[in-house]
């Protein structure tokens, strides 16, 4: 009887003794390598940590606070002081979130080989995941418009990963059915046709095109996975 394909998760003490970078053993006989990459540090501070979101938070909070100045007739000198300490705090808030994004960039590394995907992330305490292509359902493409976006993996039904454990290599809002996704990646598109390409071949199937949201559009699009 044969064993079932499962996700594995394997601690990482140091990538200086990492085998073949980013895989925590040398890959068996009969599997390549196909693409390894790590997200873009802006595009990842940008998607993940909603930085713009977070800069027009405090842009909006100092709009309120010069309309509400102006209303109460509160002094010039108070009302610029006001939106100058909101903007030192919106400066401060959005240099943390983008310093994370670049910490995330440098300790992660996404491979996509002939049979499997394999994420290793985690700054302090470094993990690496393995999806076999038996538990991929599909995998949903978000680009933004300079052509950087995210590839989540739609897990076959009863495959679970934490979403803690994951995080922030995690499509968002999904937490009861977490899908682990390759984040910030500056040329999706490529990855995706590589991706699509990989699962097709594990399937059997003729390679297809995969398709990609338009750089205007933010909605998610669809790559074939295995059967």
């Amino acid at each position: 009887m044969s064993r079932p394909t499962v996700i594995r998760v394997t601690n990482v003490k140091e990538h200086d003794f990492e085998p073949v970078p980013g895989l925590p053993a040398p890959l068996p006989e009969g599997e390549a390598i196909l693409w390894q990459g790590a997200p873009h540090w802006r595009a990842f501070s940008e998607r993940a940590m909603h930085i713009r979101l977070v800069g027009l938070y405090f842009a909006a909070l100092i709009a309120w606070g010069i309309a509400g100045g102006v209303a109460d007739k509160a002094g010039a000198a108070v009302i610029a002081v006001s939106s100058l300490r909101l903007a030192g705090l919106g400066l401060v808030a959005v240099a943390v979130l983008c310093g994370y994004g670049w910490l995330v960039a440098r300790t992660t590394l996404y491979t996509v080989t002939t049979k499997r995907v394999v994420m290793r992330i985690g700054i302090a305490l470094p993990v690496t995941i393995q999806v076999p292509f038996a538990l991929i359902d599909g995998a949903a493409v978000q680009m933004s418009a300079g052509g950087s976006g995210d590839i989540a993996l739609t897990l076959r039904a009863g495959t679970r990963i934490a979403y803690l454990l994951l995080w922030p290599h995690a499509r968002p809002w999904k937490y009861t059915r977490s899908e682990p996704s390759l984040r910030g990646i500056a040329d999706v598109a490529a990855v995706a046709q590589v991706l699509g390409r990989a699962l097709a071949a594990s399937a059997e199937q003729a390679a297809v095109a995969v398709p990609v949201v338009p750089a205007a559009s933010d909605r998610p699009a669809h790559v074939p996975a295995a059967a």
